[in-house]
């Protein structure tokens, strides 16, 4: 290809297996994939958009594709996305990210699930997808995907997530479904920290770490390595205090047998928010490998919502995944792949001072500008 960067999309994508038959093969399956990508970017959201888009950028395409019987029709890509092994894909996906930024140290990774709602199909009796993504806070970077078992949920999809990302030195944060042994396991091996919510599913260990910061709190932390962290906000009617408790060095109190690895602490945050001249108070408890830093677990747990307010957002509104009706085979997973893409290379580029959704009119419109996107890896 002829595509600047050094390293091309055809680099990335080199090992993916062609599902088609030969002699059914029109169009060649790097094209297929460069022009999906690039109308993705560009706000495609169905293969007639993408084909529209390729059409529209026929010229501009011939100058680094081969594309030797024209743009694909939107039923060719429908039908290659529909059969791409999904694993695959995420890989190659997930050496390319690893080209355009390593992860950093102390990295909050946050886990989180995300149903793709015009996914289902009632007719056919297929229910909406779910994908767990992890969301690299700092460097606002999607780090990889897995597709929820339709049989299984999120308990399931997560360890074959960890199993993918190269986590070392990050601090991994999961909501209550994500704790579980085999999880913390996980993220331990990888030589990673955690901080993981604590629900109700953890019955015995819930009332217990409950228990000890009650005890804590009753007899002013005796005999207990503990730190604390405050934080204050106000806007938009509201104001709202997070009070952060951290009590370290608790695992032989609640874990004597070392099941839980490298159990190290447990939190609480206590939030008291008025608005509208209401008070609430809402307690939330947790468990980490993080040791006697109440800032840094207050950290963790503020930016673990990011994976909500802007991955998930961003999918949303700019990307339109919820309304997006692509629901055949593997289509939803691989085009969720396109979509992270997408976010990944517009968070990227930060010359055009501007929000994604604009960013990817630019795309639209400007070719130099899209090559630059595409020369970020």
């Amino acid at each position: 290809m002829k595509l600047k960067p050094k390293i091309t999309i055809a680099d990335h994508f080199a090992l993916m297996e062609d599902p088609r038959i030969d002699r059914t093969k029109r169009h060649k399956l790097i094209d297929i994939l460069t022009i999906a990508i690039c109308a993705v970017i560009c706000g495609a959201d169905s293969w007639v958009a993408i084909e529209l888009y390729g059409c529209t950028k026929y010229e501009w395409l011939k100058t680094f594709l081969e594309l030797p019987n024209g743009i694909p029709s939107h039923d060719t890509f429908a039908r290659v996305f529909a059969q791409l092994n999904p694993q695959q894909f995420q890989e190659c996906f997930l050496s390319w990210m690893r080209t355009i930024q390593k992860i950093t140290s102390a990295e909050i990774v946050a886990i989180d699930g995300k149903t793709l709602c015009g996914s289902n199909d009632k007719a056919s009796g297929q229910s909406a997808i779910e994908i767990v993504s992890a969301w690299a806070t700092t460097n606002r970077m999607v780090l990889g995907q897995v597709k929820v078992d339709s049989h299984s949920n999120e308990i399931t999809a997560i360890p074959e997530l960890l199993k993918v990302l190269e986590l070392s030195g990050c601090i991994v944060t999961i909501d209550a479904i994500g704790c579980q042994k085999n999880i913390v396991k996980l993220i331990a091996q990888q030589d990673a920290d955690y901080v993981i919510t604590l629900k109700k599913n953890q019955g015995n260990l819930s009332n217990e770490v409950e228990e000890l910061i009650a005890e804590g709190i009753r007899t002013d932390f005796q005999g207990l390595k503990h730190s604390t962290y405050k934080t204050e906000e106000f806007g938009h009617d509201r104001h709202e205090i997070r009070h952060y408790l951290m009590i370290s060095n608790i695992g032989e109190k609640l874990d004597p047998d070392s099941v839980w690895a490298k159990l190290n602490s447990i939190g609480m945050v206590e939030s008291v928010r008025e608005l509208d001249g209401e008070t609430t108070v809402e307690t939330r408890y947790f468990i980490s490998s993080l040791k006697d830093n109440a800032q840094k677990f207050a950290n963790s747990i503020r930016s673990h919502w990011g994976i909500e307010n802007s991955l998930h957002w961003i999918l949303d509104v700019a990307l339109n995944e919820d309304g997006c009706r692509i629901r055949k085979d593997n289509a939803p997973q691989n085009f969720a792949v396109l979509r992270h893409i997408a976010v990944n290379l517009l968070g990227k580029e930060k010359r055009v001072k501007v929000g994604v959704k604009n960013k990817q009119f630019l795309a639209a419109m400007d070719n130099h500008y899209l090559a630059r996107l595409l020369s970020l890896a």
